[in-house]
């Protein structure tokens, strides 16, 4: 069955979703921001990314324009409401002549949902070493996009997936939306960019990676056990984040993103990730634990 594209614009949406506005806070200890959310999501639930994406953007409006941010770890302390905006409270925890700390909290309905501490840093020198790129990659304009690969499906999250996502990502060998085929491995990959140009910003593209780092970063932990995203009753939340920017990153050209799942168990999966270009260059790392439940009695390895 044909099915129409989104009338949206998934690039002017991200955009709008990263302009926060300025609410003050001159009465308060933190400097304060507002965000959208995302009432044209196929779930109630916020996705996670976009709360990442846009407290690193928050706490970014606080720092010099020569500061980037490096690092990164988040705590998702509840399920945010996708038609609902956020509030972004900022604190200044330090500011340093190379650093500089900020805890970021991003509230709905006047409770924390995301706990976050990002650190920022003016560009320096030092000793340069990094892991090697996977060998034997296939180039992401041989593999099929989400639109070819959903685009046919009629239900609402297979829209989303094909249509309003901001970024193509393009999965290296099986993916995992309905079946997984195959050997069932603890490791994937995929090749990702914006869907469109970026402006200049360097913070924005990193925010904007951490945003799309949490597309795929859990499907380590599913593939593993021979578990999909489709499969009857499961339940997939994202529990922390923890992120590292390494090296200068331009998100609307094709990057990498290689993920491995050291463990599972009680019911939360370990994964592991690194960010390419495509000559090879480490850009940035990514770690999250996730909540991954599954009925009893549903086959997994």
């Amino acid at each position: 069955m044909n099915v129409t594209p989104s009338a949206t614009n998934p690039m002017e949406t991200l955009l709008r979703m990263l302009d926060l506005s300025d609410a003050g806070g001159a009465q308060t200890d933190e400097d304060v921001f507002v965000g959208l959310g995302d009432a044209s999501a196929p779930r109630p639930r916020l996705f996670g990314g976009q709360v990442l994406a846009q407290s690193i953007m928050a706490a970014a409006r606080t720092v010099g324009e020569d500061q980037l941010v490096h690092s990164m770890h988040g705590y998702f302390l509840r399920p945010g409401d996708a038609a609902s905006p956020l509030t972004f409270g900022v604190q200044r925890l330090r500011d340093g002549r190379s650093f500089a700390a900020r805890r970021t909290h991003a509230y709905q309905s006047g409770v924390p949902i995301l706990s976050l501490i990002a650190s920022f840093q003016r560009p320096d020198t030092g000793m340069e070493h990094q892991e090697p790129m996977p060998s034997g990659i296939v180039a992401p304009e041989t593999l099929p996009t989400s639109a070819e690969l959903l685009g046919g499906i009629d239900h609402p999250v297979a829209r989303a997936w094909a249509y309003e996502r901001p970024f193509d990502i393009r999965h290296i060998g099986h993916n995992i939306y309905f079946d997984v085929k195959g050997e069932h491995v603890a490791h994937t990959a995929v090749w990702l960019k914006t869907l469109g140009p970026m402006p200049a910003d360097q913070n924005l593209h990193r925010a904007a990676l951490a945003y799309a780092s949490d597309y795929t970063l859990l499907e380590p932990s599913l593939r593993r056990h021979g578990i999909n995203w489709a499969t009857p009753g499961i339940s997939v939340a994202s529990l922390d984040h923890a992120m590292w920017w390494h090296r200068p990153v331009q998100v609307d050209d094709w990057l990498l993103y290689v993920a491995e799942s050291p463990s599972a168990s009680e019911a939360r999966g370990l994964n592991l990730g690194r960010f390419y270009t495509r000559d090879g260059v480490l850009v940035a790392s990514v770690a999250q634990e996730g909540m991954i439940r599954i009925p009893e009695g549903t086959p997994h390895d």
